[in-house]
């Protein structure tokens, strides 16, 4: 299997769920072994997606680096990871990746429009060799060896409009798209008072988010189990940050963002995946104007090492 990349440049704007600001993104191709490349508007270094760069994960992932910050961008590497796309330079005007619907099915749409294409270098899958877990009691996540990247996730709420929800799949991109990608975020009528004053989903709304009140979701459910499905996206989105397809069987019990990556992390530094410096993907990307002054980068591993 070889790296694809998209063929053309593709732009959307919208509304971030947390920071409520608008934002413009452009997505456009990326050369093979460069990974997925985030520039902010302002700022002359690129932040990359790997491991080390995650700065937050309270409620979103967000990556940063020398005061250049890009929140909520699991959906994103998500709907990026679901249809294959190794490589992929993505240029933000704002803090944060849009809300779109809530879920990563408009991602997976925009990246569909502008076409996908095989670049010469290969894949080289992370294969799983013993069990890796992180967390305790009734939040956890672990991966296991596995001859394929299998998700079993099970989730756990004592709403009744959840409860408990369990769900076993290999994510092939058919399943992606059709069965997670249109899964959304969800939040709990309750609990947006609290989160507002935290400086947390400002632009959400009815329409980037399933909203639970008392009784069930105020604007209806895309499928009756929406919610475990919602958090199979998240999951997918969190591991991309590790940069290569895994080959494992991931099982979770009511993990979030914060055990995504820690077990990213683990796996990283469990497996001792190799530092490798990154000097020509940056060349690469400043001959395309995507990369400013890298004085000083430090080699980084995940994306940038396919």
């Amino acid at each position: 299997m070889y790296q694809r990349t998209i063929r053309k440049p593709v732009s959307f704007e919208g509304v971030g769920l947390h920071s409520g600001k608008h934002a413009q993104v452009t997505l456009s191709p990326a050369p093979a072994d460069c990974g997925i490349v985030f520039r902010v508007a302002g700022h002359a270094d690129p932040i990359l997606a790997t491991p080390e760069s995650v700065v937050d994960s309270y409620y979103a992932t967000t990556v940063g680096k020398n005061g250049a910050r890009i929140q909520t961008i699991e959906h994103l590497m998500a709907a990026a990871a679901g249809l294959g796309i190794d490589n992929l330079a993505v240029e933000v005007d704002g803090v944060e990746i849009p809300a779109a619907d809530g879920s990563s099915k408009p991602f997976v749409a925009l990246l569909t429009a502008a076409g996908r294409t095989e670049q010469p270098a290969r894949r080289r899958p992370i294969v799983i060799p013993y069990p890796i877990r992180v967390g305790t009691g009734a939040r956890w996540i672990q991966i296991v060896p596995s001859t394929t990247f299998r998700i079993s996730y099970t989730l756990d709420n004592d709403h009744p409009a959840i409860g408990t929800q369990v769900l076993s799949c290999v994510p092939t991109e058919r399943l992606f798209v059709e069965a997670f990608a249109p899964a959304r975020t969800y939040g709990f009528l309750k609990d947006v008072g609290a989160l507002r004053r935290k400086g947390l989903a400002l632009g959400g709304s009815l329409d980037n988010a399933v909203v639970v009140g008392k009784r069930g979701a105020l604007n209806g459910l895309r499928y009756a189990d929406e919610f475990v499905r919602h958090k199979i996206l998240d999951l997918i989105g969190d591991l991309a940050i590790l940069g290569r397809p895994i080959v494992g069987h991931v099982i979770a019990r009511n993990a979030g963002h914060g055990l995504n990556l820690e077990l990213a992390v683990a796996i990283h530094r469990a497996l001792g995946l190799e530092r490798r410096a990154v000097g020509a993907a940056i060349r690469q990307l400043r001959e395309l104007g995507l990369a400013g002054r890298t004085d000083g980068l430090a080699p980084v591993s995940g994306l940038a090492a396919i």
